[in-house]
């Protein structure tokens, strides 16, 4: 959850830093740090509480130089976010500096045995203990690889960590147990980090370390080895986004930018997922076909936040279109129970990027039952990826905003193409009608072209209600799940408390919330559900709440909605795609008049590691 930035070479590695945690942000902190080794052989640490500017402004007072160095953005876990929790840690004789992500489960045994052994420690954090734990080793005569290997068979847990030593000036160490690390190939230069944006300024030559690795990185080499010690040919990857892709490009936030480039996603995922000249989905499926797939008894889905909400469009879509049974679970929650799952059950695990913790332990708990596991994910090369037997990659780039946007409609678009080529290959579906839902596909990106140039109605509508703490969204059938993601979107960023609803529930509890003046965004499709739909507006509506109606076919509101947007003319299979942008502009501009951090929001991690 954190951001972990390394680099050696030639050049001073302090900016390289700085400008690495900066491209980390987005994962979300609330501290940060920095250590260099300078041309004495001193070590050079610099940490401070807070946003990054805080240690920028320490930096340029009194500037630390160095041709290697270590950096960090901590969200706290072990004790609180202050100064001396900060990364990197050091060990008690001040030669072996860390930074880490993830949990050490065995936390206080270690502790413990550390303060017995007459340890000084200066941290409540879990990760001050492995710096003690290297340091001691290399005071045994151990080499600075090996201790490294060695304690990293004695915590349990998930990390990522990067080692610095002042006896050891011409290297960094890094090792990996489920939170992801990269390599970067640089020019008398190498770098390492915890997510690709950071490096993207210097290389798209990338190794992605994998679990129970440990790398030796010198300016010149990288060397990998097994926890166990045995040597690994390293895998070299080359990045296909550019460097701009991981810029705001005169946005006012990376989030706006990022829903603004929806159709652009959109159109390259269709190319690359389709036959332009018989219009029909072809995937580019990477491991088992989906002939393969397309035989299965059930599906059983499983995601985390926004992810989740992706499995629960994935199932209306399979369900419908291909007619095999499909259940959806949250990742964290079918990792605590036995599913019912072995070798006739598709595990469909959707992940932005591919690195979720309780993802990827439901993923492995499917795997051990017998099922195969179809990952959807954006990240090449990412956890999820190499523990699936086949995976369709979104193509949407780097997100960097913490709510997500566009990956969500590239899951969604993702799964739309594999519910159509499921119901081909089981002859649910004929060609003609795969074709049209198709054609009706690559409609979309002008679709949302034109609703993004209409946002000035969006934007009014939110800087009226933005004061407004309470928030009821409500759909039905295939708007459902856009209704849970839309109220997700608006708590995450703005603070305001959201809560999404299949409307024929309304009476069932959630009435009792109305009150006069609560907004209530209702999503009204162009299927048979629109007259229940109606139905329940009128019902919020007697009770003087204040309605938002989304719709395509407008005069489905008339005499109802106090605000009306209406959104471009869709197939009902492809107008929840529509719905989810307009709900996407509306909780970011409510958020942004509020005055909240859009891009960080508080509390929040892009990408959840740690359970």
């Amino acid at each position: 959850m954190c951001g972990i930035i390394g680099h050696v070479g030639t050049t001073c590695s302090t900016p390289i830093l700085l400008d690495g945690l900066r491209r980390l942000e987005y994962r979300g902190y609330d501290s940060a740090g920095i250590v260099v080794i300078s041309e004495s052989g001193a070590p050079l640490l610099r940490r401070c509480e807070g946003k990054l500017r805080g240690l920028e402004n320490s930096l340029f007072e009194n500037p630390m130089t160095g041709t290697i160095g270590i950096g960090h953005t901590r969200w706290a876990t072990h004790g609180k976010p202050t100064e001396r929790n900060a990364h990197p840690h050091r060990g008690e004789n001040g030669r072996v500096y860390v930074v880490h992500n993830g949990i050490v489960e065995n936390f206080a045994e270690l502790r413990e045995r550390l303060l017995a052994e007459g340890c000084q420690l200066t941290s409540d954090t879990d990760t001050e203990l492995i710096a003690h734990l290297i340091e001691k080793r290399l005071d045994d005569g151990v080499k600075l690889a090996e201790a490294v290997r060695q304690v990293c068979r004695v915590i349990r847990g998930s990390f990522g960590i990067a080692v610095l030593s002042a006896t050891h000036p011409d290297r960094l160490i890094v090792a990996r147990l489920r939170s992801p690390l990269v390599v970067g190939l640089g020019e008398n230069e190498n770098f390492v980090a915890s997510d690709v944006p950071a490096l993207l300024p210097y290389t798209r030559r990338v190794i992605y370390l994998q679990d129970e690795q440990l790398a030796v990185v010198t300016r010149t080499a990288v060397a990998i080895q097994t926890f166990d010690g045995k040597a690994v040919a390293p895998e070299v990857s080359e990045i296909k986004w550019d460097r701009h892709a991981a810029e705001k490009e005169g946005f006012r936030h990376y989030m706006l930018k990022e829903i603004y480039e929806q159709p652009r996603v959109l159109r390259e995922l269709l190319a690359i997922h389709t036959d332009r000249g018989e219009r029909l989905p072809r995937l580019d499926m990477v491991g088992e076909s989906v002939d393969g797939l397309a035989h299965c008894n059930r599906i059983l889905a499983f995601g985390c936040g926004t992810a989740w909400h992706s499995c629960l469009m994935a199932r209306t879509f399979i369900e419908e279109l291909a007619r095999i049974p499909t259940e959806v679970d949250y990742a964290s929650e079918l990792r605590g129970r036995r599913p019912f799952a072995g070798p006739g059950v598709l595990g469909l695990a959707i992940s932005q990027s591919g690195e979720t913790a309780d993802t990827l332990a439901a993923a492995m708990i499917m795997r051990k039952q017998g099922s195969r596991l179809l990952g959807i994910c954006n990240v090449e090369g990412s956890s999820l990826v190499r523990e699936a037997d086949s995976v369709v990659h979104t193509h949407s780039g780097p997100e960097i905003g913490v709510a997500s946007t566009k990956a969500f409609t590239g899951q969604l678009m993702v799964s739309f193409l594999l519910a159509v080529e499921l119901g081909l290959r089981r002859g649910v579906l004929d060609k003609d009608r795969a074709a049209s839902l198709v054609r009706a596909c690559e409609r979309l990106p002008e679709q949302i072209e034109n609703l993004l140039l209409d946002s000035e109605k969006i934007q009014q509508i939110a800087w009226e209600l933005h004061q407004k703490t309470d928030w009821l969204y409500l759909g039905r059938r295939w708007l459902y799940p856009i209704a849970l993601e839309g109220a997700l979107k608006l708590k995450e960023i703005s603070y305001a408390h959201a809560e999404g609803y299949p409307a024929g529930e309304m009476k069932h509890g959630p009435i009792a919330l109305l009150e006069p003046g609560l907004p209530v965004v209702a999503l009204v499709g162009t299927g048979p559900s629109a007259d229940k739909m109606r139905a329940n507006i009128q019902e919020a509506k007697a009770r003087d709440a204040l309605i938002i109606g989304l719709s395509s076919e407008p005069h489905l509101l008339d005499g109802l909605a106090h605000h009306v947007l209406e959104l471009p003319a869709s197939r009902v299979e492809t107008e929840p795609i529509l719905h989810a942008v307009a709900l996407q502009l509306l909780a970011y501009y409510v958020a942004d008049a509020r005055g909240c951090d859009v891009d960080q929001p508080r509390n929040l991690a892009k990408s959840v590691t740690v359970e």
